[in-house]
């Protein structure tokens, strides 16, 4: 049953207060899907609750679960609102008839639409891909790049609750930004930046990446010049410096002390300008071994 105002004002202060007291993502996660079921979302409900804001903020979050559900339900209350917006405006009858699709130069054209009945998922999230979905990639006369977007759709659509119409044109904008910044698509950058963006998208430690391009929160213009550390997510990122900050504390651990003799005089130089330092490497009732380095020409002995 859908919420009103007041239930869902007090939910989003329960988020607010669950990510302010640091409390389990566990309870980040209940009241998020009970937002989820519960909002009938119209541009007037969000604006006045302020729930979409504090929700989006969610996106971010360093639980992936948490991120996940947020942007699901960012970009499903955004449809919403879009479709609502559609239906009012004059002459919108049909408003997905004239999806845009790019040519063989990347530009919009009139090209084949996925049909009214892959409209909606009729398979499991995890299990997507354009075969599955029965879409059709061939949308720029051009195998190689039918080819990509194919690879694309497969990477966007992967645990996507959203419409395969939805996700193919973002696969056709994406492939169309590529092609523009690193085409012809025979050329290898080409094909290479393909393949590094659906290995992407595929990464299951950043589940988050698909949503933020599905969302918009990165434009396909963007996302096909990201460099490698902007790809990653939050988690990669603090995994990185976490082993970083490892490597440097090993780093930084105290060497063995070095002794100064001037009793020890060098064999090469003749200067008594020695350091030193002992280890048993033979048996117990035996003397040290010492380790030599003139300071001087820099020969090194043991004794």
């Amino acid at each position: 049953m859908p919420m009103d105002a007041k239930e869902i004002e007090a939910k989003a202060k329960a988020l607010t207060k669950a990510a302010t007291q640091n409390e389990p993502a566990s309870t980040i996660v209940t009241l998020l899907k009970e937002l989820q079921q519960g909002v009938k979302a119209t541009e007037d409900l969000l604006r006045s609750t302020r729930v979409g804001i504090i929700v989006n903020k969610f996106k971010q979050h360093k639980t992936p679960e948490v991120a996940r559900l947020a942007s699901e339900i960012v970009s499903r209350w955004r449809t919403e609102v879009n479709k609502q917006k559609a239906r009012a405006s004059p002459g919108a009858s049909r408003p997905e008839s004239s999806s845009p699709h790019p040519t063989q130069n990347g530009t919009p054209s009139g090209g084949t639409t996925p049909s009214d009945k892959v409209s909606k998922l009729s398979v499991p999230p995890d299990k997507r891909t354009w075969k599955a979905d029965g879409v059709d990639p061939n949308q720029t006369s051009n195998r190689i790049r039918d080819s990509c977007i194919g690879l694309l759709y497969d990477g966007l659509c992967l645990n996507s609750t959203e419409a395969p119409r939805t996700v193919l044109n973002k696969a056709c904008a994406v492939e169309a930004a590529a092609f523009s910044a690193f085409g012809p698509e025979s050329k290898e950058p080409y094909r290479t930046k393909i393949r590094s963006l659906f290995q992407n998208l595929k990464n299951k430690s950043n589940p988050t990446l698909r949503v933020r391009v599905m969302d918009g929160d990165v434009t396909p213009e963007y996302f096909v010049k990201m460099s490698h550390n902007e790809l990653r997510s939050a988690e990669q990122e603090e995994r990185d410096r976490r082993i970083q900050k490892e490597n440097m504390d090993k780093a930084m651990v105290a060497q063995a002390e070095r002794s100064i003799s001037t009793s020890l005089q060098c064999g090469k130089c003749g200067q008594r300008k020695v350091t030193y330092t002992e280890a048993q490497t033979r048996s117990a009732d035996e003397p040290m071994t010492l380790f030599c380095t003139c300071m001087n020409c820099g020969k090194s002995w043991r004794q």
